[in-house]
């Protein structure tokens, strides 16, 4: 096929709202990637399924004798997806989940699953978005729990629950008394962090953002242990999600640091691949 399940389910949506960012927000992804999906799908047809008038999108000929066919096909598709859901026997399940997740959020999921689901296998692989959206993509797992943001063609990407990264250094470290620190001290700190293609590096990329280029990045490393690790040994300040750190935080091994003048949220998200033979040309 030449679309995807998710064009036709932003198209409706945008059908129903005439406005992209409320249909972004109806299908919790971002305006962009919603006026991507609706660009991509009246391209690859060579259509244009509304008029737009100002901020309105209004659907034309073209678009409304497309409306009622795709919501027949996304019905159908909801029923499938449900009676699957519902079969008894799951079977072997392939779960990827990204370091954060894969160590302290996965194992209850799969354990209320595997309740639920008596008969079935679970298998776990833990691994950064970059490897674990690629492993999706290649059928190796069947979905992916990912703290990275994707935006890609053949990947569903849906939201799943906030975050919130922190920063933290060793109790003796000259930062660990202050009660907040500011740029100057971010630029002057050694940093110890993720590695490139994980999630974590991705939001703690995005907060830097203006001082990035100029921070001291001292090691970088792919696991969580090992940075904690690092920083305990006074090598440098670190930047990981507070679910990873709550126990060293309360023993006093490590302490956190107070920056609020910076974003440190972000969102884990559920990784699929589209429902879809489409290609690119």
């Amino acid at each position: 096929m030449r679309f995807t399940l998710k064009q036709l389910q932003v198209f409706l949506a945008v059908a129903s709202h005439e406005n992209v960012s409320l249909a972004a927000d109806e299908l919790a992804m971002s305006q962009s990637a919603a006026s991507t999906s609706l660009k991509g799908l009246e391209h690859r047809f060579g259509l244009r399924l509304f008029d737009r008038i100002g901020k309105r999108l209004q659907l034309n000929d073209q678009g409304n004798t497309l409306r009622s066919k795709a919501a027949a096909l996304i019905a159908g598709a909801t029923e499938l997806e449900n009676s699957l859901l519902d079969a008894s026997d799951i079977g072997e399940l392939k779960v990827g989940a990204t370091l954060t997740i894969g160590n302290y959020l996965a194992i209850g999921i799969m354990a209320a699953f595997m309740k639920e689901h008596p008969t079935a296998k679970v298998n776990l692989n833990v691994q950064n978005t970059a490897s674990i959206a690629a492993k999706v993509r290649n059928f190796e797992l069947d979905i992916g729990l990912i703290e990275g943001e994707l935006q890609e063609a053949d990947l569903d990407v849906s939201y799943w629950r906030e975050d919130e990264l922190a920063l933290f250094c060793a109790p003796d470290h000259p930062l660990a008394t202050r009660n907040e620190i500011q740029d100057e001290d971010l630029l002057s700190a050694d940093w110890i962090i993720r590695e490139k293609g994980s999630g974590t590096r991705q939001a703690f990329d995005r907060a830097m953002t203006g001082i990035l280029s100029n921070l001291k990045l001292r090691l970088e490393l792919q696991h969580t242990e090992g940075i904690k690790r690092a920083v305990e040994a006074g090598l440098g300040i670190g930047c990981l999600s507070k679910i990873t750190l709550a126990e060293a935080f309360k023993r006093g091994s490590l302490v956190p640091l107070a920056c609020p003048h910076r974003n440190w949220t972000r969102q884990f998200y559920f990784c699929l691949l589209y429902t879809s033979d489409a290609a690119d040309e």
